[in-house]
């Protein structure tokens, strides 16, 4: 039986001819993203992990969305540390207020969502991709502060019904 879609995206972006259900691969991506909740998590272990430098500065997409404008200090402080971590890394596709907006619409809206793209974002509804052709999933900060600094994860190949 042939790949599908989804199989077909993991296999080109792990350098394999084909993938199977259940095989564990390793990824390149075409894009990790983060909110305003989830990125601080990724950032903490990003850098207790030493990293001290990000895989590539156009694509990583961090979306103030949740708590911009901030409601109280907590917030404020989370946004913070994501506008300092963009900063210090130049990232290109930061968003914050004034720029920003739900980051499932928007990131489609900039053209950085395409198909056969891979995409991970630390929020659950990052699945959201997929109505355009890209493989997309939902992923931990931890799995997210590892990706901004490799550019590549692991994927269990998943099953099609």
């Amino acid at each position: 039986m042939g790949m599908t879609m989804t199989q077909k995206i993991l296999a080109r972006h792990a350098g394999l001819d084909s993938v199977r259900p259940g095989q564990l691969i390793q990824a390149r991506l075409d894009l990790v993203l983060g909110n305003d909740i989830t990125t601080p998590v990724a950032i903490n272990e990003f850098e207790a992990a030493g990293f001290d430098r990000v895989f590539d500065k156009g694509k990583i997409a961090l979306v103030m969305d949740h708590f911009a404008p901030n409601k109280d200090i907590k917030a404020a402080t989370q946004c913070k540390q994501c506008r300092a971590f963009a900063r210090r890394f130049d990232i290109d596709h930061y968003y914050d207020v004034g720029q920003m907006g739900i980051e499932h619409a928007l990131l489609p809206e900039r053209g950085l969502v395409a198909p056969g793209e891979a995409v991970i974002g630390a929020d659950s509804h990052t699945c959201t991709y997929g109505a355009l052709g890209a493989f997309s999933t939902g992923v931990g900060s931890t799995d997210m502060g590892a990706a901004m600094a490799a550019g590549e994860t692991w994927f269990k190949v998943p099953s099609a019904i």
